[in-house]
């Protein structure tokens, strides 16, 4: 195969998402492509107003439904491994994402915000980390690996009947709060601002003995 001959939609198809189901990720359950998360910025020209390019991911993971914890930036075969890093940064601060992929086919750049001794290192197709590998240092960076709090924020959503998904923002409110509640921290209030709310807000339900937690939007 001559990748540089490969598109990037090419080298996501037959190499990226080749990696990443070999590690272990199921490619329906766990990963989401092109996923945009964002509305353009309005322009306004006069009397004219039009929306600027949205912010859209490549690759979002979840480690289980709605709990997103890295995402990937991909890249012809023409390009170097890790460019688009900083866009792929950027947009994991907007979505709280500790872990930051970008590749071209060739291997993938790690940036790991959870390590301070080794923030970025490049790895091979074939060393992908697991969901699980990902998992457990997410729950060691946020203090959560305690069997007792580790079973709460895996708790399963109960999502109520509309079929309507949480905006990555009411997502975050609402695994922040979990984690938060598996802290001992019950005054933990999540920090929304109202000009990003559309409709209602995502809650959560916490109810130790059913062990639910539900969110309506």
């Amino acid at each position: 195969m001559d990748k540089k001959k490969l598109s990037e939609r090419d080298v996501c198809t037959k190499l990226i998402t080749v990696a990443i189901e070999k590690a272990g990720w199921n490619i329906k359950k766990q990963v989401r492509e092109e996923v945009s998360f964002t509305d353009g910025r309005v322009i306004v020209q006069g009397s004219l107003l039009t929306r600027g390019k949205r912010k859209r991911a490549d690759y979002i993971l979840y480690y289980k439904n709605n709990v997103p914890i890295a995402i990937i930036e991909a890249k012809d075969n023409k390009k170097p491994v890790g460019s688009g890093m900083q866009q792929a940064i950027e947009y994991s601060e907007i979505l709280q994402l500790p872990f930051v992929f970008t590749s071209n086919g060739d291997s993938f750049v790690f940036h790991d915000k959870t390590n301070e001794q080794v923030r970025e290192q490049e790895i091979s197709l074939d060393s992908f980390p697991s969901p699980e590998d990902l998992w457990i240092k997410y729950l060691n960076h946020k203090g959560l690996e305690d069997p007792e709090k580790r079973k709460i924020v895996e708790q399963e959503y109960h999502l109520d009947e509309s079929g309507m998904s949480p905006r990555y923002y009411q997502a975050n409110a609402v695994n922040r709060t979990v984690e938060a509640i598996a802290k001992g921290q019950d005054r933990y209030q999540p920090r929304i601002q109202r000009s990003e709310i559309r409709g209602k807000v995502g809650q959560v339900d916490h109810a130790s003995a059913s062990g639910t937690i539900g969110i309506f939007c």
